[in-house]
């Protein structure tokens, strides 16, 4: 039986694609650009494909066709990258994306036609990407191998939305594994002795914040102080401090931007955090009498002798690490800080929506997942709840 062919004047050709069975599984699109050259679209249904068909028509009249036949996965990255990625992302995105392409993706998939990408390729190509560097491959860890995963799926997401491809073959493969790392925070005794040992330092009001408020070093490191209100007891998370790095730039430039998804919001501060800045804008009134014309007013929390912004880095390569081997407290991440006051608030049973509000984190699920973990202290309490139920 031949093909049932929908026909329309200068409409194109809207015809069933069928199984071995002979059941429909969606319909295909067909017609001529001004080159002559017959192209495709499809869709599950049909009056999507001719809505889908109209709209490439219509493109290929103004001249805007891609040529899917003939372009290669490497050539289309390169156009998502400098169309749609740089465009919309925080540059800092941008330049992580671009990474993975350019150092990945596109030496091994590179010369692959997109049209022509399948999920073996893909399969292959991650398990390379494991593969131990003495065995001929490139050696990455499985959580840096899923962050190429990420960008190869965002980019042929983009490539199905552009028709340019029926389905994203980067969905359905076998996504490197990661196993989450076990963080041990610091109890309550060791957040004591932290904050203990960091009194009188110069970053001791920065330490407080982030561990007794749950902010980000960079979140931290951007404030203003018109962004805390000491008598009030709270603060405004509405931006923060990064290292960006341009191309060729190897060092790269500290720069102020919009904090991560949802992060912008109001946070309380508690007594020991409101006592610490304080502490801080006392020394920090004396430290620009100090340098007098030198100092550089750009009303910064933590600035550095001349007004500037601070190097996250230096401050916890410095300062951080040695004050850790000083209260012989465990090699725990600045980042931990954030992770300990967050943890801490968990095990005393605060609510999971006031933690992820604390966190500005998109959702309570991440927050449970990230942030909530198992204490030997409540350990013993649930399994004390389950013999008293039982009683």
């Amino acid at each position: 039986m031949s093909k049932k062919k929908s026909v329309g004047n200068g409409a194109g050709t809207v015809y069933p694609r069928r199984n071995k069975e002979g059941k429909i599984t969606g319909y295909l699109g067909s017609y001529f650009d001004q080159a002559g050259k017959r192209r495709y679209v499809s869709a599950k249904h049909k009056n999507d494909c001719r809505t889908k068909l109209r709209k490439v028509m219509s493109d290929a009249d103004q001249g805007i066709v891609f040529d899917a036949k003939n372009e290669t996965v490497g050539a289309f990255l390169e156009r998502w990258l400098r169309d749609v990625v740089e465009p919309n992302t925080a540059h800092r995105t941008y330049a992580a994306h671009r990474q993975q392409v350019r150092s990945h993706i596109v030496p091994s998939l590179g010369r692959v036609k997109l049209e022509a990408l399948r999920k073996h390729h893909i399969d292959r190509f991650y398990a390379d990407l494991l593969r131990p560097k003495p065995a001929g491959g490139a050696g990455l860890a499985p959580s840096s191998a899923r962050r190429v995963h990420a960008v190869l799926h965002a980019a042929m997401e983009e490539a199905v939305r552009g028709d340019l491809v029926p389905r994203n073959p980067a969905a359905h493969a076998n996504k490197p594994k990661v196993h989450q790392e076990e963080r041990e925070p610091l109890d309550s005794e060791q957040a004591r002795t932290f904050l203990d040992a960091a009194r009188g330092d110069r970053y001791e009001a920065l330490y407080a914040l982030c561990l007794l408020c749950g902010l980000r070093q960079g979140e931290a490191l951007a404030l203003r102080w018109s962004d805390v209100d000491l008598d009030a007891g709270t603060l405004y998370v509405v931006r923060q401090l990064q290292r960006v790095r341009r191309d060729g730039d190897v060092s790269g430039t500290l720069e102020f931007s919009e904090p991560k998804n949802a992060s912008r919001r109001k946070v309380g501060l508690p007594k020991r955090a409101v006592d610490a800045l304080r502490r801080h804008a006392e020394r920090q009134a004396d430290e620009i009498d100090e340098a007098g014309e030198r100092y550089e007013h750009q009303g910064l929390v933590f600035a550095n002798l001349a007004g500037g912004p601070l190097d996250a880095q230096n401050v916890v390569n410095r300062h951080y690490k040695p004050l850790l081997r000083r209260a012989k407290l465990p090699p725990i991440r600045f980042h931990d800080l954030r992770h300990s006051c967050l943890s801490l608030l968990a095990e005393r049973g605060e609510p999971i929506r006031d933690l992820q509000a604390l966190a500005g984190h998109a959702s309570a699920a991440f927050t449970m997942q990230r942030y909530t973990h198992h204490y030997g202290t409540s350990a013993g309490r649930t399994a004390r709840a389950m013999d008293e139920a039982l009683d």
